[in-house]
């Protein structure tokens, strides 16, 4: 089963015979692709043609991020597996109004139990954030009457603001979100939080290609050109379980330094340094398990995004009605 990842910060990808090489001016090395699940690519990376065959005849998907950290794009290896069916079942709950909201609202719900347990989580160590938590929960409540797409949208982002609200009580000063900035991000918390949603937003879409789901249409977010959407959906529930819990640990660790980041307050990056500290945690993460109640075995947390996929397909095909994942522990 394929598990490796591998990070590439500027280089040459180039193919001899059945071995990929990757080369820099520092290092030259062979990757497995027998083992490669994901590539990474960070800077200015060259692919031959004879590589990006390879890869796609292999299922590697291959994501490219710009100086910022931002996704810009994927290498995305032709769907192997299809289905008619699914595909028709999909559009049909997306043009279905009432079953796309209902879809839209699970998704809202599920980000929102996540988001409320990352604060429970601080309540219990005496945070003084149970104001926050009633703000959160009186806004949740009010979904239902979220009629159409973008009022669900609207409460989502509610929500969402009272968190980071929360989360700059909980951070020292150095590292309060105030605003949320996204393009360029505009302080430390910023950066941290769209490099890892970046990061989650590609783990997502390589789950997805690995079932039969078309990572193109979407419920709560709109399907658009040239984006993955249904990844923007999935990810609205992971982000505080895997994205936020990563950044909580390098910050209230003190694991970051002045090292990690680069450029200026309202126009700020991870260096190098601060990427592969942040790779390396948000991947120990995604190794970690946890005993699964509903199968009765251990799983990784990036194994719980595949079975919220499979539990999505299930209720497209009617064999099962979805129920966002949301932190039972």
């Amino acid at each position: 089963m394929k598990e490796d990842y591998y990070i590439l910060q500027d280089g040459e990808l180039i193919r001899k015979e059945n071995t990929i090489w990757f080369q820099n001016q520092n290092i030259k090395r062979a990757l497995p692709v027998e083992r490669i699940y994901t590539l990474y690519a960070y800077g200015k990376l060259n692919l031959t043609s004879g590589v990006i065959s390879y890869l796609a005849k292999n299922k590697i998907p291959v994501h490219f991020f710009n100086y910022y950290g931002f996704y810009i794009g994927s290498l995305y290896p032709r769907e192997m597996l299809v289905s008619g069916d699914l595909l028709v079942r999909q559009v049909e709950h997306y043009l279905n109004p009432l079953k796309r909201l209902f879809l839209a609202h699970r998704l809202v719900e599920g980000a929102a139990g996540n988001i409320l347990k990352n604060l429970q989580y601080y309540i219990r160590k005496g945070y003084p954030l149970k104001s926050f938590q009633t703000k959160i929960e009186e806004t949740l409540a009010t979904l239902p009457k979220a009629t159409s797409i973008p009022k669900t949208m609207s409460v989502e982002g509610k929500i969402r603001e009272v968190y980071y609200h929360a989360l700059d009580e909980v951070f020292p000063e150095d590292y309060r979100i105030g605003k949320r900035t996204r393009q360029p991000p505009g302080n430390k918390s910023n950066t941290l939080l769209s490099f890892g949603n970046s990061l989650l937003y590609t783990t997502i879409l390589s789950e997805i290609y690995n079932t039969q789901l078309n990572p193109t249409v979407s419920y709560l977010h709109e399907p658009f050109d040239r984006r993955f959407s249904l990844a923007l959906d999935i990810s609205e529930i992971f982000k505080p379980f895997i994205v936020d819990r990563v950044i909580f640990k390098l910050i209230l660790k003190n694991m970051l330094d002045k090292g990690c980041f680069q450029g200026e307050i309202g126009d700020m990056a991870l260096t190098e340094k601060g990427k592969r500290l942040f790779l390396k945690e948000y991947h120990q993460r995604l190794e970690r398990t946890i005993y699964h109640r509903g199968v009765k075995r251990k799983v990784s947390y990036k194994r719980l995004i595949r079975m919220e996929l499979y539990k999505l397909i299930n209720h497209l095909l009617g064999t099962g009605k979805y129920k966002p994942f949301v932190m039972w522990w």
